[in-house]
Formats: structure tokens, sequence, C-alpha cells
């Protein structure tokens, strides 16, 4: 099936509507493709609907259209065909449609004014433009007027009428006084929107006789003044003596006070009043009140609030104003004016209509023949606007038939177009506010594919960075795209993949094994087309050694290592910086191949030392900071700053220069390295000390360049390497003669405050700069590329100006040039600057999600009109939100998050989404003044991915042959569970693994026992959860089954948290070895006990040795038997006696010896001395080693343990 295609109507390339393309990338323009394609008109260029002109210039009427063949232009004027030729002040511009009316030349602007309309026709069909009134300006004379003092009491309300020339456009309104400065405004006095100025209630400051109303015509660039008006306020004090001086002393006089009155409103007048707007305009709502003390105005809204965001209070909150007002703001404003009397209300009935705003505007269709498409034409308005269609501008009852065409309502529909199907249609929609008119080309093309991307281009990126193929390509019907890698390689799909709609294939993270010839194939039915491009993968730049902190001593030499490791085919190049900045031009500053060496180090050395390494496509850097500490002092000598210098003497004194010489102060063994010269300005900066100059410290003499009227003394300070000296005392004073100013104020800028104004700033001249007296400041301005004649202000005492009523966000021209009573500066630089800004009035509209995989998301937006920005595109913001998770279907607390892309990008990667869960987004774009409006909320899904691990595994009720296995889902499922995969295998003492076995668990089970297990062994277990995506990351744990021995303790199988070691011998425990060798020091206290109770009363010979002696074992032995000197006891070799204690565990045969510890030595004969000691050690057999496989291993034998600790 044949599928539609439809481009947008912007005034993009030929190639991107005929590519559809909706991605950012940027797609390559073909030139011949340009010249070889038909295409019906396209108006690029009109001037706007309600054109007014400059009367004193030439009248251009704009229209400009692009199609091949290129087309032809007529023009119609108030309904009627506009015959140029016939009229010799008319000209129409080679290749273009745009009008130019000689006005200069002996023409009149008013014999021009009428509607006019142009029309763009080729072969393809006809394009018109909206109809076009062409209006002069006018900026007339005040008429003259009779304007009488007004005489007003203390505290009377008082209106000062404007009433300006009414004009086209009408003036911008604003009161000054005689010397162009702005009346100063306030609660009590403010401007109306009607340009009148209104008092609460006077004041005697009020009295003054230059109210100056002045209206300027932006247009013409004039200003018209209004007579001066003159007010004269009586206060109660000056009246009484007034009266009272005209009066005898017998007559009686009761002064009043000024009396405080009630609000009473000046505008609006009555209590209810109406107002209509139309949508999208701003709302401005006025209340004006008179009253003592000053009345404070406040606004509500009845029934409702007022709009977030979108309301402002101006004008010291006597103007209500809401922008991008809509049918919601209709309703009743209640205005509320209140003082410490009273209070009084009016109450204001908006009423919003709309003129007609698009829905839905045609769009280009691009077809081939054979295929079907649609052009839509919606739009809303209040009243509901009416749609009628045109084709190539004539009404389309009335036009040539199309059988392929047929209208339904706001909705032609086109079924097996054929190429003369191809035309302009125009689609009208009006209201009694006005009307929309939108130009959509149906273009029927049969073209074969044709790739625009060179063949065998070469891409290169550095690993793990993204990358970008571009298949640039065109055709119709539109092809489709598809990349094979290699010449014989099957089609690219996957998740490693990003496919843009303008044929770019994205490799989000290159690898070496992506490196290759990839083959982009572009397919309709008319034809086939394909072309290789190469892929290079290189190894990222790195810093292997960095370099290091350090600190040294002054005069010392350091060293920075930087040694880097770079992809062999990319040639890199270092370069060091200080402080980030350049190196200092200094010999002492080595750089090598690898490091930077400074030899006889400075104090200036002191700073942070950077290493960036440069190839083509990447950049690393690393820094570190070195730290110059002083040496040690030589005890010898003492360095001390210098002594100031003295003697200070003016020579040679001209307008503009000075000679100064001075004597130096002692050096205290560190030479003076420069001395420093400082100035005062007696005039206009008594007692403050600025720099001058600094000359070498071999230098005793300078001369000194000089401002003009600047009362000047001087003072020199003297610098070693140790530091400053006092300064000297100051010289003789020296005035130098006035003159004009050589400079113009620094830092000159123009931003507005606000939507409807340019603050001209600058930073005013230091009196030594005024060079004379009367120091003023000419400020210029005029809007950029429309205004010829610079508008100007002369000021004093300010460093700002604010320039009113200017139009939102518009480049200005500024200057500011400084003048004294002697004259000029010179000429200044002009500089650019814009009137205030406003938030934006568009959101980002066709806002699409393109959701990559479970966790990332591309989101794309069209941007919107730079005129809609109104001030400086920052970029978009993107909120979005998780609204649900479709596994678990509960709501949580909507966390938004927020991404900003800055610039004019239309697209952005949305990282960081939880899988299998619903989305919302919205995008609103951003200026300096703020955010606009959001754009409809976008839903979207994330596809199902991987679980997470189980939450818990826990091992409990361990017997012989089973185990329990209870375990918990995961915390993230990210999908639906399918199933459980449980591994497990065996471990042998010498911790090998046996066999694995793996079970399948359907996803509804909690817990399994496992039987015909092995008794006391160890298992390991592997688990985790699975979805229809794959596994998720897995847990273990170990247990062990109990053992079959009585009298084992059971090993404690862990709950919920793995064993961090593998089971060990009992032997080797700590608390173990420490038991045994406890039994075993008992045991040789009984056995000694025995011996020396069994042998009491007998000889004893050892007895007096060993009182003799504290050590038995320093006694010589006998050669011949081994035993010790002077021991001989024939009841030495008896048995003991059966009542001899033995150990408590183990029995002594009754045909071994009674006196025989053999059976705890297991066959190793073990004899004592006499006195209970041993003769030898106990040394039994050797451990067995652990059983292999699933063999239980024997508990170890406490006497083992005994034998290897005694």
């Amino acid at each position: 099936m044949m599928k539609k295609m439809s481009i947008s109507t912007s005034k993009t390339s030929l190639v991107l509507f005929l590519c559809q393309i909706i991605s950012a990338l940027d797609v390559p323009l073909d030139s011949k493709l340009l010249e070889e394609l038909s295409q019906p008109p396209t108006i690029t260029q009109q001037s706007p609907k309600d054109y007014i002109v400059d009367p004193r210039e030439n009248i251009v009427i704009q229209c400009e259209a692009k199609g091949k063949p290129p087309p032809s232009f007529s023009w119609t004027r108030n309904g009627t065909h506009f015959d140029i030729d016939k009229d010799a002040q008319v000209t129409m511009k080679p290749n273009s449609g745009t009008l130019v009316i000689n006005i200069m030349n002996g023409g009149k602007a008013e014999a021009y004014e009428g509607v006019y309309q142009c029309t763009a026709r080729n072969e393809r069909g006809a394009a018109i433009s909206n109809n076009i009134i062409v209006r002069p300006s006018r900026s007339p004379l005040w008429t003259k007027e009779k304007l009488e003092p007004n005489h007003v009491r203390e505290g009377d309300s008082l209106v000062l009428h404007c009433r300006p020339p009414v004009g086209l456009p009408p003036p911008i309104i604003f009161w000054m006084d005689n010397a162009f400065q702005r009346l100063p405004q306030s609660e009590r006095v403010s401007q109306g929107l009607n340009g009148d100025l209104y008092f609460s209630n006077v004041q005697p400051e009020d009295t003054r006789e230059d109210y100056i109303c002045y209206a300027r015509f932006n247009h013409t660039q004039t200003i018209q003044q209004k007579q001066p008006i003159s007010v004269k306020v009586f206060s109660m004090d000056s009246l009484n003596d007034t009266i009272a001086a005209n009066l005898s002393d017998t007559d009686i006089f009761g002064a009043k006070p000024v009396t405080e009155r009630q609000p009473v409103l000046l505008t609006p007048t009555g209590s209810t009043s109406t107002k209509v707007e139309l949508r999208g305009n701003v709302l401005l709502l006025e209340c004006i009140a008179a009253g003592l003390p000053t009345p404070v105005i406040r606004w509500i809204k009845e029934g409702g609030e007022l709009p977030a965001n979108r309301t402002f209070f101006e004008n010291f909150k006597k103007t209500l104003k809401i922008i991008d007002v809509s049918e919601a703001d209709s309703g009743n404003y209640k205005c509320i004016a209140r003082n410490a009397l009273g209070s009084v209300h009016h109450v204001i009935s908006v009423t919003v209509k709309a003129a007609p705003y698009w829905i839905t505007a045609p769009r280009n269709l691009v077809l081939s023949p054979g295929e079907d498409g649609t052009l839509i034409c919606r739009a809303n308005g209040n009243p509901k606007p009416s749609i009628s269609w045109l084709a190539n501008g004539v009404p389309i009852a009335i036009a040539p038939e199309d059988p392929s065409r047929k209208v339904d309502g706001d909705t032609i529909i086109f079924s097996h177009v054929q190429e003369r199907s191809s035309a302009v249609y125009q689609c009208n929609a009006s209201n009694e506010y006005g009307y929309l008119l939108a130009n959509a080309f149906v273009n029927v093309l049969a073209e074969p594919p044709r790739i625009l991307t060179p063949a065998n281009k070469l891409y290169q990126v550095i690993a793990d960075s993204p990358a970008l193929l571009d298949c640039a390509y065109f055709g119709s019907p539109k092809p489709e795209i598809e990349w094979f890698k290699g010449v014989k390689g099957s089609i690219l799909r996957g998740n490693e993949y990003v496919f843009h709609d303008n044929g770019t294939l994205e490799i989000p993270v290159a690898q070496k094994n992506n490196a290759g010839t990839y083959t982009c194939v572009a397919r309709n039915k008319l034809g086939k087309i394909q072309n290789e491009v190469q892929l290079e993968i290189k190894d990222p730049t790195m810093i292997i050694k960095q370099p290091e902190y350090k600190v040294i001593q002054r005069y010392g030499q350091v060293s920075f290592e930087c040694i880097i490791k770079h992809d062999s085919t990319l040639l890199p190049t270092v370069t060091w910086l200080k402080d980030n900045d350049e190196l200092p031009d200094d010999e002492r500053f080595l750089v090598g191949k690898d490091n930077l060496t400074i030899m006889n180090v400075t104090d200036k050395d002191d700073g942070t030392y950077t290493c960036i390494v440069n190839t083509t496509l990447d950049s690393v850097s690393a820094s570190a900071v070195l730290t110059v500490v002083a040496a040690p002092p030589t005890p010898a000598i003492i360095y001390a700053r210098p002594n100031p210098p003295f003697d200070l003497e003016l020579t040679g004194q001209l307008e503009r220069s000075i000679d100064l010489s001075w004597l130096p102060g002692d050096e205290n063994n560190s030479p003076i390295t420069s001395f420093v010269i400082e100035f005062e300005d007696a005039l206009h900066e008594p007692g403050v000390w600025r720099y001058q100059t600094e000359v070498p410290g071999s230098q005793t003499t300078a001369q000194l360049k000089l401002s003009p009227y600047v009362n000047y003394s001087f003072r020199v300070i003297a610098v070693n390497r140790i530091g400053r000296s006092q300064p000297s005392e100051p010289s003789e004073q020296y005035l130098t003669k006035s003159a004009s100013p050589d400079e113009n104020p620094a830092n000159v800028q123009g931003i507005g405050s606000e939507p409807d104004n340019l603050v001209i700033t600058w930073e005013p001249l230091k009196g030594f700069q005024s060079n004379g007296p009367g120091l003023q400041y000419k400020v210029s301005w005029r809007q950029k590329d429309v205004d010829d004649e610079w508008t100007s202000v002369i000021v004093a005492n300010v460093s700002k100006y604010i320039v009113s009523g200017t139009p939102t966000f518009v480049p200005y021209e500024v200057k500011v040039q400084a003048l004294n009573d002697l004259g000029y500066a010179p000429e200044p630089s002009e500089v650019i600057g814009h009137s205030g800004e406003d938030l934006p009035m568009v959101a980002p509209g066709n806002v699409q999600v393109h959701v990559i995989n479970s966790t990332l998301a591309k989101v794309h937006w069209d941007p919107v009109p730079l005129k809609s920005v109104r001030g400086h595109l920052q970029g978009y913001k993107v909120y979005y939100w998780k609204v649900q998770s479709l596994s678990r279907r509960s709501r949580r607390h909507v966390e938004k998050k927020i991404l900003t892309f800055r610039g004019n990008k239309t697209f952005g990667m949305l990282p960081g989404l939880e899988p299998y869960s619903s989305y919302k987004l919205n995008v609103r774009v951003v200026n300096g003044k703020g955010e606009g409006p959001a754009s409809p909320d976008k839903v979207f899904k994330t596809p199902e991915g991987v679980p997470s691990s189980p939450s818990f595994l826990k091992i409990t009720n361990p017997t012989l042959d089973s185990l329990t296995l209870e375990w918990g889902s995961p915390t993230h499922p990210n999908g639906v569970l399918t199933s459980y995969t449980l591994k497990f295998q065996p471990i042998n003492n010498t911790h090998e693994l046996g066999p694995l076995v793996e079970i399948r668990i359907p996803a509804n089970e909690s817990s399994l026992i496992l039987k015909n297990l092995n008794y006391s062994t160890r298992y390991k277990f592997y688990f985790n959860a699975q979805t229809s995506v794959g596994s998720g990351s897995q847990i273990t744990e170990e247990a062990v089954t109990i053992m079959d021995e009585a009298g084992i303790l059971r090993p404690a199988v862990g709950a919920g948290k793995a064993m961090a070691s593998r089971q060990v011998d009992i032997a080797t425990q700590g608390w173990f070895i420490g038991l045994m060798c406890a039994v075993a020091l008992l045991i040789l206290i009984l056995l000694i006990v025995c011996f020396i109770r069994r042998n009491k009363g007998g000889k004893y010979p050892v007895k007096e040795k060993e009182d003799a002696h504290a050590d038995p074992e320093i006694q010589p032995m006998k050669e011949d038997d081994g035993t010790f000197g002077e021991y001989s006891d024939a009841e030495d070799h008896k048995p003991l006696k059966k009542g001899s204690r033995t150990p408590s565990d183990r029995t002594v045969k009754k045909e071994d010896s009674d006196d025989s510890l053999v059976d705890y030595g297991e066959g190793v004969n073990g004899q004592f001395n006499e006195d209970g000691s041993f003769i030898g050690q106990y040394s039994g057999k050797k451990e067995k080693e652990p059983a292999e496989g699933n063999e239980s291993s024997e508990a170890p034998s406490p006497v083992n343990a005994m034998n290897s600790f005694v």
C-alpha cells in the first residue's frame, strides 16, 4: 500500500521538503538536484497585512517566491489588476515580485493607499499573498489652544489633559519638563493609558510652570510638544495669610486645615464598564483614584483567580496587565481603591474575542503518480471562522475541475493523483476580527532514489563515543533506507543501533568491533541505489602520568610531568597553561616532550599549571598546583622594605606633561626594582591617590602625562623584592587648564528592563576624565535597520537613561558621547542593544518521542518562530515525569525532572527512565525573561527490561538431605515476571565446585524445598528472575546440610545474607585452641600432683636439687641412661595405682601401663620425669586431609588438637 508523504510549509530547502526530515540531523543540499526538480510556487516573503509606510521614503511592497521553473509575478490593487507598466513611478525588482513605488522623485504616498495582493505563477500552479493594506504614516501637529493656569488647593485632585493629535500609528506619550527630564511619578502622580497626567492629591511641591506633554511618532522619528501647562498649588497657610492681610483685626477668620477625603475614581467613571480584547493580545485595565491619603489600588477577578505567570501590575498597581489573553480570561475584573477613610470600586466586564488561528494549517504534499493524500485546513476563533478554498488563486467552485480532487468542508481529499493534479491551494479562514490565508501545494513527482552523501566517506570517532553515519537521500515515493555492515553483511537491527528518519545510522557507543565498511541502500518502486561509507574507531587519548602538587623553595627548580597515551594514527599536541592562561614569555619556562620545567622559581610562578592534550577527535587535561615558599634566611643579613623617597621636585610644566624628580631612600639590603608614582586630584577627589605610572629602580626622574582640569600632586613609592616602602611626602600642586573631553564613557549597553523600554547605561567618566567643568552626556539611539535618524537627549549626573514605548525585543543602535563647557568628545562608537524581553508566546509544536530502549528515549520538537521568542533564545526545557509503573499499576508521588538543552536545539535524549512505565513530558522555550507556555503533555511508554535481583534469598530448615529456600520478588520487576531460575552446586573442603544443577520455577512461587541432597555438604545457590526480555542480576547464597554424627553442632545458616567464607576445620578455630590449651594444662597439673602424692616419704634427691636450683632442666644428665643425676628410686618404674587420675574423655585399658599416656599420643611413647615433667613431646598422627567431592569430612579429634598444642 502506498504511503502518503507530507511536507512542512516552512522556509526550508526543497530537499528537506521532499525527504520528510523530522529529525534535527542535517542533510546536505545538492544543487544539481534542485535544478532538476519541478516545484509549484511558494511565497517565501511578503509585507505585513497592515503596512504603514513613511510618506517621505519610497514604498517597497515585498513579494518573494520560489519554484521550478521560476515563477512570474502579478499584482492586484483594490481587487483589480494593477498594471505597473502604465505607472512610471512603479517598478518591479528583477527576478522578484517586490514592488518599488518611487515617492522621493515627486510621487505622493497618499495616492498609493490601497489593498495589494501578489500572485506568483508557474506551470505547476499559482500562489497568492495576503491582502496587504498600504497606508502612509501621519504625525500631525498639535492644535493650538489657550491653556489657562491651573490653581489648585492643596489636597485636591487634578488631571492634566494631553489630548495628542491623532496619528498613524498612535504616538507614544510621555511628560517632561523644560530640561527634558522626565517628571517623577508615584502612587500619587501617574500617567494614564490615554496620556493624561493624574494627581490623586496635589502637594505644594507640585507647583511648576513646565508640565509638558510630548508625543513621539516612531515611523517618522518626530516628537511633537504640547504647550507647557502651569500648576499653582495654594496651601491653607498661605491662603490664610492672604485673606488675613485684607481683613481688619476685628474680623474673625477660622482657617480650615487640609481635609482628608475618601477615594473617588478619576478613571474609569461610573461603577461598571466593558472591554473587548482579542485572543493573544495584551489586556490592559486601568483604575486611577483621587483621595487623601493617596488611595492604594487592588485588583481581583470575580469568581476566579488572576492567571499566574501572565499577570503583571504596572503604574504603581493602577494598571492590570495580562499577556497572551485567551477566552478563559473573559469575566469581571474589579479594581478597589482604598485609603484610611473608605474605599470605592469599579467592575470592568472583559470579553475576549479571537481572530482566526490555526488548529491545523494545510501542509505541502509531494506525491507520486497513483498515490492518495489530503489537505486539511482547520482554524478556530470567536466567532467561529468560515473556511473557503481556492485553487491557484481562484475560488475552487469556479476553478478547473480535477477528478482526483474532492472538497469536504475543511479537507480536500486526493485519490489516485496524476502529474496534471499539481497545483497550489489556498485556504482562507475569516471572521469579523481578521483572516488567515495559507498556501499549500500538491506536487506530483515520480523520481527514483538518489543518495546525496559522497561515496566512501570516512568517519573517525573515539571509542565509547557516538558514531553518526549519514545517508542523505531523495526519491518519490519516499525511499526506504536499510543499512548493512560490509558488502555482503546482513541488515542491521537491534538496540545497539538508532535509525534516524533522515537516513542517518547512529551507533550510540561505538566500539572497536564496529569499525569497517557500512552500506546504505535506498529503494522505492522506481529503483534502488546504494552507497558505502567507512568507519574507523580510535583509541581515546589518556594522560597516564599526571602533574603532581609541588612545594618548592624560591630560586629552586621544579618539573611537572605529563606523559600521554594516544592512538597511533592521531597526532597529539600538548599545551601548558598557567592559571588557565598562556605560560609567561620567559626563558625560565622549558617545555619538553612530556614535561614542563621552571628554572630559578620566583613568587610569581606560584599558581595552577594545566597540561592539555588535543587531537583532531578528543581532548584531555590535568592540573597541579605549585606553591613557592621562601628559602631559609641567612641570619647575618636583614632584608627589609626600602625607605621612602624624598625631595620631590616638579619641573618642565606644560599643559599635558610635567617632569618629576626625587631622591631614593635606603634600599635595606635589597635592591630597589622599581618606583611607583601616584597622583591626587585635589579638585575632584581630594584624599584619593591613584596609580600614575611605574619606572625602573635605576631611574629617579619621570615625564608624566597630564589630563586637563586636574589639580595634581604626586608621591613616589619604592619597591624591592621584600615589598613596598611607605609613600613619600606629596609634591607641590599643579593645576592644568580645561579642555573638551578626550574620551567617551565605557561599557555602554542597551538592555531593556521591561518589554516596552530600552535602558541605556554607561560607566560615567571620573572627575579627572571630564577635562573641564559642566560634564554632560549626549545619549543617542535608533532602531537598527528601521530608523535612519538618531534620537538624542543630553543628561548630566546620571549613568542611565530609559527609552520608553519601544517594541518588544528589537535591536537598537546606541551611543553615548561626553561633553563639557568647552565642547564634545570624539564621536563615540555604536553599540548594539535590545529593548526589553518578554515571556515567549508560543509553545514548541510537533513534540514527538522516540523510545530507543527501556531506559532511554529521544524527544523531538519543532523550534518556535524566533519572532515569538521575544528575547534571547537560551534554549528549551523538557519537563518529564513518571505517571505509573505498568507492572504494579500503582501511582506514586510525581517527581518532575527537567532537562535543559541550550541554544536552538530541537531534540534531546531522556536518560535514566524506568522500564515498563508510563511517562508524560512537555517542552517549553526559554529566553532571558523566563519560560514560555508548555506544549501539550505527551504520553509515552517504555518497554519491558530485565528485572533487578530478588529482594532476598533465605535458606532455612536444614536436614540431612534437604534445604528450604524462601525468596522475595525483585524490588524493580521492570516488566511482567515469567519465571525464576535456581542454580546450585556442592562445594567440597578444598573449595572445589561440583556439577551445576538448574531448576526453572514459576513466577508465582516464593519458596521451594530441595530434597535428595548429600548430608553434611555445603551448597552454593544462584537465583534470579526473568521477564520476556531476559534474565536479571542474580543473588547468591550458601548453606550446609546437617551432619549425621551425634553430638556435632549444626552449622547456623545465614538468613537473608550470603556467607562470606568457606567452612573451616574446628581445630583451627581460636576458641577451640584456647580450650584445648586449658585442658592440657589442667591434666599436666593433675599428673604432677599425683606423682608427688605417690612418692611422698621416699628418697627424693631431686628435691634438694630443686631447692638449690630454680630450674631443674639445667641439671646435667647421665650419659649412660639419660636420666637426671642422683635420681634413683626403685619405685620409679612401678605402674601407677588404679586410683591415678586419667583423662575424663578416654578410658585406659587394663593391659596398658597405668602410668602411660600412650593413648593420648596414639602410639608414640611419652615418658615423665619423677617431678611429673614430660620427657619428649606428644606428637599425634597427622590430621587427615579433608575429604574430596561429596564425602563428609570427619570432625577433628580433640586429642589431635591437644597434641599439636602441648
